[in-house]
C-alpha cells in the first residue's frame, strides 16, 4: 500500500482532525456529564415498567434508553447554540465549545439535525401513536433553550421535555397513553422545576447581569421555601400512583428514601452556596434511582 498516496495523506489528515476535535463534540453533546441523561432516563424507565407491570419488552427498553441519550445530547447541542452569546458572559459556562470557539453554530446546528434524526430512526421502530407523540418531544427540545429570555419559567418547560418521554413509554408498550401516565408526567415535572431552579440558583447572578429569566430570579428569598414545597407536591404525586398501580412495600421504601435525599439537599443549601446548590442538583440522580427501584422491585 502506497502510504504516500494523496487521497492516503488527505484520509488519513481527516482522521486525525476528527479524533482531536472529537471532545470538543463530545463537550457540546454532554456526553462527558451523564447527570442529564440519568434524569431523563429515570422517569422514562417509571413509566416503561408500571406500563408493563414489570420489565418492558426489550425492544422498547433498547429504543428509549438510546434515544433518551441521543434527546438529551440534542437538547444541550440546541441550547448552546440558543446561548451561544450569553455563555461567554457566565462564569461556568464561558469555556464550553461554541463561546470558546472550539464549535461554530452551524456545526452545532448540524450535530443537532443529526442527533435528532437517529431519534427519530428509532422511534419509528414503534407504533404509530408513539410516533405521533415524538413530535411534542422534538418541539420541547427546540423551543426550551430559548425560553428564559420570555418567561421566569423555563423549567416548566423543561419539565415536560424531560417527562414527555413518559406518554411515549406508555404509548410503546400499551398503545394507549392512560391517566396514570399523565400523572406521572405531572409528578415529573414538578420535581423538575423543583431540581432545575436548584441549578438555576448556582448561576441566579449571572442571570440577572444578562436579563434572562429562571425561577430561581423569580422566587427570590422564597426559592428554599418553594423548593421544598415542589418536592413535597412531587412526593404526593408519586404517592398517588398507589391508587392506580398495585404497587408493593418496596416502593414505599423507594418514596421513603426520597424523603430522606430531599432533607438532605434542603439541608445543604441552607446558605445558597453556589456548589451546595450545584451538589443538590446532582443528588437528584439518587431520588429518581430510588423512585425506579421501588417500582421495578414491586414486580418482582
Amino acid at each position: 500500500m502506497n502510504f504516500e498516496h494523496p487521497l492516503f495523506q488527505a484520509l488519513s489528515h481527516k482522521l486525525s482532525r476528527a479524533r482531536r476535535r472529537a471532545p470538543d463534540f463530545i463537550e457540546l453533546a454532554r456526553l462527558n456529564r451523564p447527570i442529564g441523561i440519568l434524569l431523563l432516563l429515570w422517569p422514562t424507565w417509571w413509566a416503561l415498567w408500571l406500563a408493563a407491570e414489570g420489565i418492558p419488552s426489550w425492544q422498547n427498553l433498547l429504543i428509549f434508553t438510546l434515544g433518551i441519550g441521543l434527546m438529551r445530547s440534542a437538547g444541550c447541542v440546541i441550547n448552546d447554540f440558543a446561548d451561544r452569546n450569553l455563555d461567554g458572559h457566565v462564569k461556568r459556562t464561558k469555556d464550553r465549545p461554541i463561546p470558546s470557539g472550539r464549535v461554530s453554530g452551524r456545526e452545532a446546528l448540524i450535530l443537532f439535525v443529526l442527533l435528532s434524526l437517529i431519534a427519530l430512526m428509532l422511534v419509528l421502530q414503534t407504533n404509530t401513536l408513539t410516533i405521533y407523540l415524538s413530535g411534542g418531544a422534538l418541539l420541547l427540545a427546540a423551543c426550551y433553550p430559548f425560553m428564559k429570555r420570555y418567561t421566569y419559567y423555563p423549567q416548566a418547560v423543561l419539565g415536560a421535555a424531560f417527562g414527555w418521554g413518559i406518554p411515549m413509554a406508555f404509548a410503546a408498550e400499551t398503545g394507549e397513553v392512560p391517566r396514570v401516565a399523565w400523572l406521572l408526567f405531572g409528578a415529573n415535572v414538578v420535581w423538575t422545576i423543583a431540581y432545575d431552579t436548584l441549578y438555576a440558583m448556582v448561576d441566579r447572578d449571572d442571570d440577572i447581569k444578562m436579563g434572562v429569566k429562571s425561577t430561581a430570579i423569580l422566587f427570590a428569598e422564597a426559592d428554599k421555601t418553594i423548593v421544598g414545597m415542589l418536592q413535597g407536591l412531587t412526593l404526593f404525586s408519586l404517592w398517588l400512583l398507589v391508587q392506580h398501580v398495585p404497587l408493593g412495600p418496596t416502593y414505599y421504601i423507594g418514596l421513603l428514601v426520597a424523603v430522606g435525599l430531599f432533607g438532605y439537599q434542603q439541608y445543604i443549601i441552607r446558605d445558597r452556596a453556589r456548589d451546595a446548590c450545584f451538589r443538590a442538583f446532582l443528588n437528584n440522580n439518587w431520588v429518581g434511582a430510588a423512585i425506579f427501584a421501588g417500582i421495578a422491585l414491586s414486580f418482582i
